[in-house]
């Protein structure tokens, strides 16, 4: 049985295929085997299909690969396709995918591979493209169950965080629009090989849709409008989506104070104005 956690056998692959870690890739891979452990735990992957973005040398992949129904590895770099190939060679149920997963056609995928079901995705997601990843699937049509995904602390608590924190920006109500977002466990820095710059922290995202009751373009063009200007009030944010004279009634109506911030307003503050305006 092989242990791809382990800092000696991760140093012999490497080695061995003469393999150089991509800044521009975001690649540090995973080295302690409690911390696998507990994301394949957490992942809940037994009898189920499995999207992993960025498989590495195949470490969290083999794991869950012992007990899912079936694991497809989407891999952007090519150095790494001969090494998880051969680390996994003992499994029927996986299928390797050499693609960039922002360019992946998932339906796809998902229709070829999964014959169309429920999957879960599962990632150590690099800095660089969080944000588009999470985005392209929980906007998708796809029958995503849930995301277990590694990210840079910093961002983890940019999705988490609510109208009281001072991290609270789009991404968070974004995030709390689309899923039930938990944190997992934080994970040092020491613990990657190489060792990045900070830590980092694993969430589980239970997909879901918050309402089905509101326009969500205009949703999301009123709140980006109000974040990406967050400086001002609201009756100053929002005008860049909706005009003035509406935004004072809709707040009239809704006793909300324009003096505010877009970061005093909660998720369901957005949508009751997103609603409001819409009758106006």
């Amino acid at each position: 049985m092989k242990k791809l956690y382990s800092p000696k056998v991760v140093k012999d692959i490497i080695d061995f295929y003469n393999f150089r870690f991509s800044k521009s890739l975001g690649q540090n891979f995973l080295v302690d085997k409690n911390f696998v452990e507990k994301i394949v735990e957490r992942a809940d992957v037994k009898d189920s299909n499995v999207l992993e973005i960025g498989p590495g040398i195949g470490t969290i992949t083999y794991e869950m690969a012992k007990s899912a129904k079936k694991v497809v590895a989407i891999e952007i770099d090519s150095s790494l396709l001969p090494i998880i190939e051969e680390n996994m060679e003992e499994f029927e149920n996986f299928k390797l995918i050499h693609e960039d997963i922002l360019k992946a056609d998932l339906e796809k995928i998902v229709s070829e591979e999964f014959n169309g079901e429920e999957f879960s995705v599962v990632s150590n997601l690099p800095y660089y493209i969080t944000t588009p990843i999470i985005e392209k699937l929980v906007t998708s049509k796809l029958p995503c169950r849930d995301m277990t995904i590694m990210v840079q602390k910093e961002v983890a608590d940019r999705m988490l965080a609510t109208e009281k924190d001072k991290e609270y920006s789009s991404l968070s109500v974004f995030v709390k629009y689309y899923s039930d977002a938990k944190k997992v466990t934080n994970v040092p820095k020491s613990v990657f090989m190489p060792q990045p710059k900070i830590d980092s922290t694993v969430l589980k995202l239970s997909l879901r849709k918050y309402t089905d009751q509101v326009d969500e373009k205009a949703l999301f063009d009123l709140i980006h409008a109000g974040f990406n200007k967050r400086r001002k009030t609201i009756l100053n944010s929002l005008a860049d989506a909706v005009e003035k004279d509406k935004l004072r009634l809709a707040f009239e109506k809704l006793g909300i104070k324009d003096n505010l911030r877009a970061e005093n307003l909660s998720l369901d503050d957005f949508i009751n104005l997103t609603k409001t305006i819409k009758t106006l």
